[in-house]
C-alpha cells in the first residue's frame, strides 16, 4: 500500500496505465477499488481532497429508495434496496441499521394507511432484511419521541434503512484505501490539465496543485468520475455522451442534539418533500433543500437556512425555536442528475438519483454521470464489466473487491484489545471505546495502532480538545492519509468541522501540536488558512 503523495505522483508519471481516473468522489473511488482488485494497473487524481464535493454533502444514509414507490420506480427500489442490503452485510461496522420514525401530517395528500401499506412493500422489497414496519398512533408518536410537535399530525410509522456511522467522505476514502493497498496508484490535488488522445492511448497533462509541478500521465483508457464537472471535463476531452447533468441544491444544518435517540425523525416538508432530522454523534443534522441550480458552485444562502430553521420550528417541539445562532456548521452540495438528451429541463424532484454509465469504446473513454452512496457496489462492478470489454487485461475477474476484513481476523483483533485493556485508555466523554472506532475507521490497519499503544500506552490520549483523536490515530493518518491541509483531517477523513463550531476548534487544545507533526515547518502557515476559511463547511 502506498499513500504517499510524493511516491505516487512519481509512479503516475512514469509508468503508464491500464486506466486513469479522474475524481476521487465515490464513483471514482469504487471504480479503482474495483479495477486494482481485477489486477488491472489503475491510477486515480483528484483536483482537490478526496470525496472532496459531492461525496462528502450528503445526508450519511443508504436508503433503498422508498420515495420512488411513489414514482413506480420498482426496479429501481428493488435494486437499491438490494444495494443497502449489501452494504449492510459487508460493511457491519460502517453501514448499520437506524429506525425511521415518519409523522404524517393532516391533510397529507394520501391518508396514512396507504402510506404505511407501502412502508410493508418497501419491507418486502428489501427481503425482510431489516426490522418490520410499525405503525404509531399520535400518542405512541409522543412517547417515543417527546420532541415531535403532534399538533396537526394524523399518525405515523417507524421503519428501517441504513446509516453512515462516521461520515461519507470517510467511507468514500476507504474504498480510496482499499484501492492503494491493490497498488492502485492515487494522489489527491493533482488537476488533469489537459487530456488528448494520441496513438491509442490518453496523454494526461496534469499538475500537482500543490507546488504547481506540471508532469504527464499515460494511460490505456481514461475514466471520468468527477461528479458535478463530469459534463465540463468531457467538453475538454472532446467527448459527446448521451446523459448529462442537472444540478439539485441539499443543504444540512448541524445543530445541539434534539433527539436522544438514535433515530431519524422523518417528515414532509412545507413543500411536499421529504425533510429529516438525523443524528450526528453528539449533534443533529437537519434538512435537506432540494432546489435546481444551474452551476455546481453554490452556497447557503439565508433562505436556505430559513426553509430549515421554519420546517424544523413547525414539525418539532422545543424548549426555543431554533434560530440562526444555534447553528453549529453547515453543509452545501449538489447532487448532480443524470439525464439523457442534450438539453430540456427536467422535474428534479420526481428524477431520481440514478446512475448512468456512458463508454465511447474507440476512445476507452468512460463517463459515470449521477449515482449515490448506497448504488456504489454497482457502480464498481459495472465499471469493472465495461473496462473488461474493452480488452484491458484482468488477473483476477471474479475478485470481491469490498467489504470489511474476514470475522477472523476481527475476532483476533479485539483478542488484542482485551489482552492489553486498550479500551479502558478510551478518552474520557468519547462516544464510543477505542476498539469499536479503530476498527470501523480502519479496519486491519487498526492492530498498528494497537501495537503503537501497547509499546506507549501515552499514544492512546486525547489528541485534540473537543474530539476523539488520539496520538496514535493522528500519526497512523500523518503517514497514510495524504493530508494535505488541515480541512482533509477534521473536514473529510473525519467529521470534526461538522460537529463543533469554528470558534471552539479554531483555539483547540493539541491544534498546534497537531499540525506540526502533519506538516512540519509549514505547521502555522497550514493552521492559518484552517482558521481563515468560513465560518461553515461548503464546498
Amino acid at each position: 500500500m502506498s499513500l504517499n503523495r510524493t511516491d505516487n505522483i512519481k509512479q503516475l508519471a512514469e509508468e503508464e496505465l491500464d486506466v486513469l481516473i479522474l475524481g476521487g468522489g465515490i464513483n471514482g473511488a469504487v471504480a479503482a477499488a474495483s479495477l486494482a482488485a481485477k489486477g488491472v494497473k489503475v491510477g486515480l487524481i483528484d483536483k482537490g481532497d478526496f470525496a472532496g464535493a459531492t461525496s462528502s454533502n450528503s445526508s450519511n444514509l443508504a436508503w433503498g429508495g422508498i420515495k420512488y414507490l411513489e414514482s413506480h420506480e420498482y426496479r429501481l427500489v428493488n435494486k437499491l434496496c438490494k444495494s443497502r442490503n449489501n452494504l449492510m452485510k459487508h460493511y457491519p461496522s460502517s453501514v448499520t441499521e437506524v429506525r425511521f420514525l415518519t409523522t404524517i401530517q393532516k391533510g397529507f395528500r394520501f391518508p396514512v394507511w396507504f402510506v404505511f401499506m407501502g412502508t410493508l412493500a418497501y419491507w418486502l422489497f428489501g427481503r425482510l432484511f431489516t426490522m418490520a414496519p410499525k405503525y404509531l398512533t399520535r400518542n405512541t408518536i409522543k412517547q417515543l419521541e417527546p420532541s415531535i410537535k403532534i399538533t396537526g399530525a394524523q399518525a405515523g410509522f417507524e421503519y428501517s434503512d441504513a446509516f453512515l456511522k462516521d461520515n461519507d467522505s470517510r467511507f468514500v476514502f476507504n474504498f480510496i484505501t482499499a484501492a492503494a493497498k491493490k497498488s492502485a496508484i492515487v494522489a489527491n490535488y493533482v488537476e488533469s490539465v489537459n487530456a488528448v488522445r494520441e496513438n491509442d492511448q490518453w496523454v494526461i497533462q496534469a499538475k500537482d496543485k500543490t507546488n504547481d509541478q506540471a508532469f504527464t500521465i499515460k494511460a490505456k483508457t481514461l475514466i471520468n468520475a468527477c461528479g458535478p464537472l463530469v459534463d465540463q471535463v468531457n467538453k475538454g476531452t472532446k467527448q459527446k455522451t448521451s446523459h448529462h447533468h442537472l444540478f439539485s441544491k441539499g443543504v444540512h444544518l448541524t445543530v445541539d442534539r434534539i433527539s436522544k435517540e438514535h433515530r431519524v425523525l422523518a417528515f414532509f416538508a412545507s413543500d411536499g418533500r421529504l425533510f429529516f432530522v438525523l443524528p450526528m454523534g453528539s449533534k443533529t443534522c437537519i434538512g435537506t433543500t432540494d432546489n435546481q441550480v444551474e452551476s455546481h458552485q453554490t452556497s447557503v444562502t439565508d433562505e436556505d437556512r430559513q426553509f430549515i430553521l421554519d420546517n424544523a420550528n413547525t414539525l418539532l417541539e422545543l424548549d426555543k425555536p431554533l434560530t440562526k445562532d444555534d447553528i453549529i456548521a453547515e453543509r452545501c452540495g449538489v447532487r448532480p442528475l443524470a439525464i439523457e438528451a442534450e438539453e430540456g429541463v427536467a422535474d428534479w424532484v420526481a428524477l431520481s438519483r440514478k446512475h448512468a454509465i456512458d463508454v465511447n469504446k474507440a476512445d476507452k473513454h468512460i463517463s459515470i454521470f449521477g449515482g449515490k452512496l448506497t448504488d456504489c457496489i454497482n457502480v464498481g462492478d459495472e465499471v469493472a464489466d465495461i473496462i473488461e470489454d474493452l480488452e484491458i487485461s484482468m488477473n483476477r475477474s471474479d475478485a470481491l473487491w469490498y467489504g470489511e476484513p474476514a470475522d477472523q481476523v476481527k475476532a483476533k483483533f479485539m483478542g488484542e484489545i482485551e489482552e492489553f485493556n486498550i479500551d479502558k485508555l478510551t478518552p474520557k466523554d468519547a462516544l464510543e471505546p477505542l476498539s469499536s472506532r479503530f476498527w470501523r475507521r480502519y479496519g486491519e490497519d487498526a492492530f498498528v495502532l494497537v501495537e503503537a499503544i501497547k509499546q506507549n500506552p501515552a499514544k492512546a490520549n486525547l489528541a485534540l480538545e473537543h474530539t476523539e483523536f488520539t496520538w496514535a490515530e493522528i500519526d497512523w493518518v500523518a503517514e497514510n492519509e495524504m493530508i494535505v491541509n488541515l480541512d482533509d483531517l477534521l473536514r473529510r477523513r473525519s467529521k470534526a468541522t461538522l460537529v463543533i463550531r469554528k470558534e471552539l476548534l479554531d483555539n483547540a487544545e493539541g491544534l498546534e501540536a497537531i499540525s506540526k507533526r502533519l506538516f512540519g515547518d509549514d505547521a502555522q502557515q497550514k493552521m492559518d488558512e484552517f482558521r481563515g476559511r468560513t465560518n461553515f463547511n461548503r464546498i
